[in-house]
């Protein structure tokens, strides 16, 4: 074949620019140290290269998020610190409290005290972040999670959502804790009642105390499942307690019923997860022949406490209706069909009505039916007393909240310590009891609560080490990120200058071969 002079210029020229290109590409790199400018020049490595970039904007985000997790929990470990001194100054002032040298003016002077501690509580657990987000409400953080009830009693307003943030690839951690944790779920001591049926005048000769639980699962298996309970003293020395179905339980109470009037101190009665405080006063006429006339015959029933409800108009509802009275008709009803989390209450005529569990949505499907009569909406062993004037309207809601007393808000227990304190006793061996009870329970309930605070904190504690080994992992991971990106993107001097040089010498070469070919012809033979 042969090949023109034009075609072999014209392929020798396309040559040379090509290892020109070549040379003029490696000096550019080997001058910035970048091998990979374009996709053109390592497809595959461009690719990987972008895969990298998309995990080292989640690692920063990683960091961005542990940053933000370490500033809230800081905010609320403060905040729970705080509290956490207010409940101890609280818990003192009620140990004060119950000194028996004290008159109504010196525990009306400490139930001052109290009701600061009661305001200053109050705020700091409505405290707000750095962003003006309240702390304690999850997901809720634009709502204050307490609010004080026209009763004096105090509600949870906020969710219970934790927001949460992702720290890696499969780990997120909790941005916050909600207030129905941290506060709501203090276990309340105070979950019994006493009442004095025998005699029908309190002659003061003997006082028993509401109780204290000293064990919940007791207390829920045992006690609730007999109640009411009849404790009857038959001397003074000797009770006997009975069960609703009139079995003689007496055998699982302290000392099988046996007590000693004479106990300076009182005596203490535990009995299936409750112990009740029983105090014997003689009166200056009794004698110790007549101690066990006027003892035998006292009786008093012994039941957990009724759950209370908390009904709420919902803000859209078209009507001014409102649930006057709620309580329970039908307890067998109650304890099988009533949502334990709470219910809504939809009317769907001004007379018929849907219950649902609490939270109401789309899907959501109604536990009852029924129709209103005289007034009265009845669903699940639970009667709604509502206004007549105005009646409800189609769609109006209600959401109702139970409470069954297991658990008590820390801002209550404080209240009711307040009331108490503020109560004078002087002359009122009635008002004397309550207070005592109130104390008592008082002390148990705030030890509850601060070890509640302490869960909490231990919580955040626990957080920031998975934080602190999640940090680590991220910059490892980045790292490793990093060197790979640089392996892909950068050039390695030592190769890039070897390149470089042959390439040099073969643009040379081709320089120099072009030129003594180009000089062959016949006319240089002639």
């Amino acid at each position: 074949m042969r090949i023109s002079t034009a075609q072999y210029y014209a392929t020798t020229a396309a040559n040379y620019q090509r290892n020109l290109n070549n040379v003029m590409k490696t000096a550019e790199q080997a001058s910035s140290g970048i091998k990979l400018e374009t996709a053109a020049d390592d497809p595959v490595g461009a690719a990987r290269l972008l895969q990298l970039e998309q995990q080292k904007a989640l690692l920063g985000q990683y960091t961005t998020n542990i940053n933000a997790l370490n500033t809230a929990q800081a905010q609320e470990e403060s905040v729970l610190d705080s509290i956490n001194t207010v409940l101890q100054k609280v818990s003192e002032l009620t140990v004060r409290a119950g000194a028996a040298s004290l008159n109504d003016d010196d525990r009306k002077s400490i139930g001052a005290e109290v009701a600061q501690a009661e305001q200053q509580l109050l705020s700091l657990m409505n405290s707000k972040d750095a962003n003006g987000n309240y702390i304690f409400s999850g997901a809720s953080n634009n709502t204050p999670p307490f609010a004080r009830n026209s009763d004096g009693t105090y509600s949870y307003q906020g969710d219970q959502t934790q927001l949460e943030l992702k720290i890696g690839d499969s780990m997120s951690l909790g941005l916050n804790d909600t207030g129905w944790e941290v506060f709501q779920q203090a276990i309340n001591a105070a979950r019994s009642t006493t009442t004095l049926t025998a005699p029908a005048v309190d002659d003061g000769r003997v006082a028993l105390s509401s109780g204290l639980v000293s064990s919940g699962p007791a207390f829920d298996a045992s006690f609730r499942g007999g109640e009411p309970y009849t404790l009857s003293f038959t001397s003074s020395t000797q009770f006997v307690i009975t069960d609703a179905s009139g079995n003689d339980v007496t055998a699982e109470a302290t000392g099988a019923g046996k007590f000693d009037p004479n106990n300076k101190d009182g005596s203490d009665i535990t009995f299936r997860g409750v112990s009740f405080a029983l105090d014997i006063t003689f009166q200056a006429s009794d004698t110790p022949a007549t101690a066990d006339a006027v003892i035998a015959g006292h009786s008093f029933k012994l039941e957990a406490k009724p759950d209370s409800f908390v009904s709420t108009r919902a803000p859209g509802n078209a009507s001014t209706a409102l649930v006057t009275q709620t309580q329970v008709t039908d307890a067998a009803a109650y304890n099988s069909f009533f949502p334990e989390g709470g219910a809504v209450l939809k009317f769907t005529s001004p007379t018929t009505f849907e219950l649902y569990t609490r939270p109401l949505t789309s899907s959501s499907t109604p536990v009852t039916t029924g129709s209103v009569a005289g007034g009265v909406a009845t669903a699940a062993g639970v009667s709604f007393t509502m206004s007549t004037t105005p009646a409800p309207a189609a769609n109006d809601q209600f959401d109702i909240s139970v409470n069954t007393h297991q658990t008590q808000n820390v801002l209550d227990t404080v209240s009711q310590l307040r009331q108490a304190l503020e109560t004078p006793t002087a002359g009122n061996p009635a008002a004397q009891r309550n207070l005592d009870s109130v104390i008592a329970s008082s002390i148990a309930n705030l030890s509850n609560a601060k070890n509640q605070v302490d869960l909490a904190r231990g919580a955040i504690g626990a957080r920031g080490n998975v934080m602190a080994m999640q940090r680590d992992q991220n910059q490892s991971t980045d790292l490793l990120n990093t060197s790979t990106q640089s392996s892909i993107r950068e050039a390695d001097p030592a190769e890039v200058l070897t390149r470089l040089t042959m390439q040099q010498t073969m643009l040379q070469a081709a320089q120099l071969a072009f030129a003594k070919v180009s000089q062959l012809s016949l006319f240089n033979k002639l």
